[in-house]
């Protein structure tokens, strides 16, 4: 029986080294495809920030490599999230097996879900927080300070923002799931509405530069995120008694086979 066991585990393990490297290899190969554009990729993620600058202001390098680095990171973020399909598909490939079939009917969605509110975040900081943000601080630049953002601390400030808005977003599948899970009932979810409201304001305190405009388009968002996944979780989880007021029908043949 171990032997069986220690069978079924390495295969399992070599199924795992599979689909990691033909992940790997999709992303690489996307990855090859589109350094010839890594400049032009650097300046569309840079546009927010370009636009928000004043009259004679520019971004600059002061790392050596670092106008060639920063470019092939953002590149290569480009590629993953190009592939990124892909990537799931192998994930979803490999744990399906594990999951009964009313199972995969809830985790299938809930990924999906997962991946377009995580892209959602993205764009809401892209087209939203970032000129919103930027044209706000630097409107505060005292004259005769010539503003100049370094391409590397600015690459990592807009992924520190990309992932905050991205897990934002995935407030509304959070929700569900520990609600479907039975770890929280959504009465409980509504009775401690004010804590989350407070807790997104400090979140957004936590996660976003330090102005009261970027927590604030923040923490919005996140409490109406919550709001969303409540509802939703509200009308996966509906009583029997709801269920049966709402199919009249269907209870009174139940109550006659009975």
């Amino acid at each position: 029986m171990s032997d069986q066991l220690q069978e079924t585990f390495i295969s399992h393990l070599v199924e795992l080294r599979d689909r990691l490297i033909r992940a790997i290899v999709v992303v690489i190969i996307v990855f090859l495809a589109m350094v010839n554009w890594a400049r032009d990729i650097y300046s569309l993620l840079a546009a927010p920030m370009l636009a928000a600058l004043p009259q004679g202001g520019h971004m600059i390098a002061t790392d050596v490599a670092g106008a060639f680095f920063v470019p092939m990171k953002v590149t290569m973020m480009a590629a993953f999230l190009v592939a990124l399909p892909y990537v799931l598909y192998q994930t979803w490939a490999f744990v399906a097996p594990g999951f009964y079939a009313h199972e995969k009917k809830l985790v299938l969605p809930l990924i999906v879900a997962s991946v377009l509110l995580f892209f959602l975040g993205m764009s809401f900081a892209y087209f939203i927080v970032f000129p919103t943000v930027f044209g706000f601080v630097n409107k505060f630049a005292p004259e005769g300070v010539a503003v100049m953002t370094d391409i590397d601390k600015y690459l990592s400030f807009v992924m520190q923002t990309f992932i905050a808005f991205g897990i934002t977003f995935e407030v509304p599948v959070v929700v569900i799931v520990l609600v479907k899970v039975g770890l929280v009932s959504v009465a409980k979810l509504r009775e401690i509405r004010p804590y989350v409201v407070v807790g997104a304001f400090i979140a957004g305190a936590v996660f976003t530069p330090p102005d009261v405009l970027s927590q604030f388009l923040l923490a919005v968002p996140l409490w109406l995120l919550y709001e969303i996944g409540v509802i939703v979780a509200s009308l996966m989880t509906r009583s029997p008694a709801k269920e049966a007021e709402s199919r009249p029908g269907e209870a009174a043949l139940q109550q006659r086979s009975q």
